[in-house]
């Protein structure tokens, strides 16, 4: 647990973080790690407690992903950030955050499952991506659980998963090592703006100097205003997404397995996540009988086995969605000292490395990748 400060008159800090998610730690990892000294994280409950918590940890974006553009190419250089970045934290803090290199399965069910799938693997075969292609049998012969319905499947051997709740104790560990403060059940109110660049921001406990502050504040970005400034129309949605965790007698499968309606994630422990749903229900958080089923059907489809196995947990989280489901990165034209670094969607903690770097480079250094253009907070106008 993050030991957390109060807002008491005449804060001031270099940088102030709005948002203690997975992309809120590492902003401030990153920042501290290449010299910012006066580091303030604002995040309104728990680091770590929303999407973050309730995600799944895969690092997929050659399953996810439908096209080779900059989103392709961004989520890749990111998943290819993690085995250095899950050996650094493990050496800064001793936390091993269960990076699993095993591979990620895409099963075939139907015809119109192999087209896609053939359609995927000849474009990703023909930039030069590792994917292997199965037949039902070879795919059983990798995961013995997969059912016997199964025609064929994809396997991609860099596609792998994180244990992301170890991730987040790993992150929150290490920046306490760093020295951020934490601010912690403080919501941050508007975004104070003078001369056309920001000088703090309104918090519920009180006002904070800062030159700079990054939005990361997920699928509460949009709650964030400024009384005198008009902001970028960024409308991040909360998709609520259901979980369910499996707890099998012994491990039934190694790799991430999906099909076109969801996934398995097998960790170390033998657990098995299985989801999700996709739900456009406001900060509606209930985990429902209906996702449950839903969840539930998918997962026997891919593994019958699974029917003997009871279930241990459920929950539900919101993945912060910008109208055009692309991330929002980088900064606000306009305003000098404001960058945003929310709306990743279902790929936080596959982008949080990148995301780091991407928003460290543009804060310390004022440079911004052109690849980065088509996420940028300016593509939706203002309010």
């Amino acid at each position: 647990m993050a030991v957390s400060k109060i807002v008491g008159p005449n804060e001031t800090a270099d940088v102030v973080i709005i948002g203690g998610g997975v992309i809120g730690l590492t902003i401030a990892r990153a920042l501290a790690q290449r010299g910012v000294r006066e580091l303030m994280l604002i995040e309104r409950g728990r680091p770590g407690a929303e999407a973050s918590w309730a995600a799944g940890g895969i690092l997929a974006p050659q399953v996810e992903v439908d096209r080779q553009d900059d989103f392709f190419q961004l989520a890749c250089a990111s998943r290819d950030l993690y085995p250095e970045f899950a050996e650094q934290l493990k050496e800064e803090t001793g936390v091993d955050v269960e990076l699993d290199t095993t591979g990620t399965l895409s099963l075939g069910f139907t015809s119109k499952d192999e087209a896609e799938l053939r359609r995927r693997y000849e474009w990703q075969q023909g930039e030069g991506l590792e994917i292997e292609w199965l037949n039902g049998d070879e795919a059983r012969q990798l995961e013995p659980c997969v059912s016997t319905e199964v025609r064929c499947a994809l396997r991609f051997p860099r596609d792998f998963q994180v244990e992301n709740r170890r991730l987040i104790s790993a992150l929150v560990r290490a920046n306490e090592e760093l020295g951020i403060q934490f601010v912690t059940g403080s919501s941050v109110n508007s975004i104070r703006i003078k001369h056309e660049g920001v000088c703090g921001v309104e918090t519920s406990n009180g006002f904070v100097e800062a030159p700079v502050v990054v939005i990361a504040a997920d699928a509460w970005a949009s709650l964030i205003k400024s009384p005198n400034a008009k902001l970028p129309a960024i409308n991040i949605e909360p998709v609520r997404g259901q979980m369910l965790c499996f707890e099998p007698h012994t491990q039934i499968a190694r790799h991430v397995i999906y099909s076109s309606r969801g996934y398995l994630v097998p960790r170390r422990d033998g657990r098995v996540l299985a989801g999700s749903t996709a739900e456009h229900v406001g900060f509606e958080r209930s985990v429902t009988d209906e996702g449950v089923d839903a969840i539930k059907s998918m997962a026997l489809e891919i593994a019958p086995g699974i029917a003997s196995l009871p279930v241990i947990d459920s929950w539900a989280g919101f993945r912060p969605r910008a109208p055009d489901g692309l991330p929002v990165l980088g900064s606000c034209e306009g305003i000098e000292g404001l960058f945003y670094a929310t709306g990743h969607y279902r790929n936080g903690i596959l982008l949080a490395p990148i995301t780091g770097k991407v928003i460290a480079d543009a804060i310390i250094e004022g440079v911004v990748q052109d690849s980065l253009k088509a996420f940028s907070p300016n593509r939706f106008g203002s309010f």
